[in-house]
């Protein structure tokens, strides 16, 4: 997730192109910058770090013209540099290109290029568009856009200046944002609405597979053919605050609707298309490489911490490996029975967590081998590391963590089919079966999200309740336990999950008449014992929210609510099954007029032991 501007007009674009990579700094803050034309050649003024470290640069050394890019990078493939920053050049500096997704055959096209004679100088994806517009270039910009778009796959929203055409910006877009602003006499482009609401309120927003050729005083839209397509104008009514959170009230909220594309974004090029299996190209393992393996330790904080609760699940179950799971801030505490037959798994969404980064060195110091997941590239977990696999989540504002956690549990289910398979626990009718569920995960992610009313009602109806209590078994109760951190973590109301079956060791105790349990049974396998509990409770007269899989008919039997979510494999069923759990945190929050992105006492990253 980065963020992109362009503009094209009578003005000096450099002073336009800084204040829209302010307003999308949100979007990524690893590195930025921006290529200006000046009427004779581009100029490119980059930088690693935040925006106002390239702002210091233009403003010692400033660019003249009145076209430009810019671009601001959450990093994916490269960390975070100065090379690999964005704005991207062809061989010759004639071509200029930024980038917002993920190339997925990248390194196929980049040994054609190399083979070619073309010489890169980053690590990116993004670089081989330039170099194979500047292949595809005869003479016509238009033309070689179109052969670009023809070799390249994944996911993108693209804008293109060429040197020997500078009237002209052409972008386009395939499953990520991209947006014309709509001027007198200059036009602005941009991956989010923030970045021009202040130069106008009309746009253009491109949909998938379209083109725009944009100047200072028209904008074509055409689809890939080159057949025009009519756009209507959009008049942006948001003030410029909600803009920059698309129009959600929260960051929270507009995080959990951008998950079906922090999943996809995770799987891609990693899950095959013909569902043969999983390819982790960060880590090549062979069988000599897993077979070593005689256990597993996942180290983790909150959130991050119950991912590797689910893991510990999926591992042991696909993979046939013992799994440890440690909080992080106690493991070096513990005398750990670590050696260098042990896997030990990080995993932390900044990647900077002091007491997860601690641990790491510890399982290293014991002789562990390392194995990071993280969501932020060239951190220090990701460098401390002996291998990292990064979830494609994008930058996450609010402090408590939606879509990176549902993309640590994505990574954490194709790690385990990718062991599974290497180890020969799983069949291949097996490894097929849970790729096609994984690939069908993105869809009944959005299914999940088109339902919120109900969850907006019970939030309201309980949201005044101080005790709130979560129920569940097997990876029901790994969900669980997340679901009742984000509830106390924003609503701060008091939650508790407990694993279903220890209701009667002591917990039934608290169940009074009219405590909310949310009770999950999505687990086929223990649904009749589940089923026993909830009854439990509702002899005590407990108001139950069952959370179960579509067409279970026998669950509002026992419950005084519902919610479903579509019906997967039992090892996924985590991914979909939080989401309404955040979504009733969320409201609850809403409900008691919380602050919902930065609620109190808390912070994003935790730095601090």
């Amino acid at each position: 997730m980065c963020g992109i501007v362009g503009y094209i007009g009578p003005d000096q674009a450099a002073p336009f192109l800084l204040e829209g990579l302010s307003k999308l700094e949100y979007r990524g803050y690893d590195s930025a910058g921006i290529a200006v034309f000046d009427g004779d050649k581009i100029h490119v003024t980059k930088s690693v770090g935040r925006l106002n470290v390239l702002a210091k640069k233009v403003e010692i050394s400033p660019l003249q013209g009145s076209l430009g890019i810019g671009h601001t990078r959450w990093a994916t493939h490269g960390r975070p540099s100065d090379a690999n920053s964005h704005p991207h050049t062809d061989c010759a500096g004639k071509f200029v290109v930024v980038h917002n997704g993920i190339i997925e055959n990248y390194m196929h096209l980049k040994e054609q290029l190399i083979a070619q004679g073309h010489t890169f100088t980053s690590e990116t994806d993004t670089e081989v568009v330039a170099h194979l517009i500047e292949e595809c270039y005869a003479g016509d910009f238009e033309a070689a856009v179109k052969q670009v778009l023809e070799q390249i796959e994944g996911s993108y929203a693209l804008v293109f200046m060429c040197q020997d055409e500078p009237g002209k910006l052409i972008c386009t877009k395939q499953d990520n944002p991209l947006v014309i602003g709509l001027g007198e006499g200059e036009n602005f482009i941009a991956s989010d609405i923030p970045a021009i609401i202040s130069r106008t309120r009309k746009t253009y927003i491109l949909s998938d597979g379209e083109m725009a050729i944009v100047t200072a005083d028209s904008v074509w839209v055409m689809n890939r053919q080159g057949i025009p397509v009519t756009k209507k104008v959009f008049e942006v009514n948001w003030d410029a605050e909600a803009a920059e959170k698309g129009g959600y009230e929260h960051f929270m909220i507009k995080e959990i609707y951008e998950q079906p594309k922090a999943v996809r974004e995770t799987m891609t090029s990693r899950v095959a298309k013909d569902n043969s299996g999983i390819t982790f190209e960060e880590l090549n393992w062979t069988k000599d490489d897993v077979s070593p393996i005689k256990k597993i330790a996942i180290i983790a904080c909150g959130t991050a911490y119950h991912a590797g609760i689910v893991g510990k699940y999926l591992i042991e179950n696909l993979s046939r490996i013992p799994v440890e799971v440690d909080v992080a801030s106690e493991f070096r505490y513990r005398s750990p029975l670590i050696d260098e037959q042990t896997l030990a798994i990080v995993i932390s969404q900044s990647g900077e967590t002091l007491d997860t980064l601690a641990a790491l060195k510890e399982a290293k110091k014991l002789g562990a081998r390392t194995l990071a997941v993280t969501n932020v590239v060239g951190s220090s977990i990701a460098r401390d590391s002996d291998q990292v696999i990064y979830t494609w989540a994008g930058p996450e504002i609010a402090v408590a963590s939606t879509k990176a956690y549902t993309t640590q549990l994505v990574v954490m289910a194709m790690l385990a089919i990718y062991m599974g398979a290497i180890k020969g626990t799983l069949t291949t009718d097996k490894v097929q079966a849970l790729c096609q569920a994984l690939r069908e995960l993105p869809a009944q992610a959005y299914e999940v999200l088109e339902d919120v009313e109900p969850i907006k009602t019970f939030a309201q109806q309980y949201g005044f309740n101080e005790d709130v209590f979560f129920i569940g078994r097997s990876l029901d109760y790994a969900v669980a336990l997340e679901g009742s951190l984000k509830l106390k973590e924003i609503s701060y109301i008091h939650a508790e999950a407990y694993a279903a079956g220890e209701l009667k060791h002591g917990t039934l105790a608290l169940i009074i008449e009219g405590v909310p349990v949310i009770a999950l049974a999505t687990q086929q396998d223990v649904y009749e014992k589940t089923l026993s509990n909830i009854k439990e409770v509702k002899a005590r007269d407990a108001v139950v929210i069952g959370l179960g899989l579509k067409g279970d008919q026998q669950l509002e039997k026992y419950v005084d609510h519902t919610i479903f979510i579509p019906a997967t494999n039992k090892f996924l069923t985590p991914i979909l099954s939080v989401i309404p759990l955040q979504l009733l945190a969320y409201y609850a929050a809403v409900t008691r007029g919380c602050d919902v992105d930065k609620p109190r006492n808390l912070a994003k990253s935790v730095t601090v032991e």
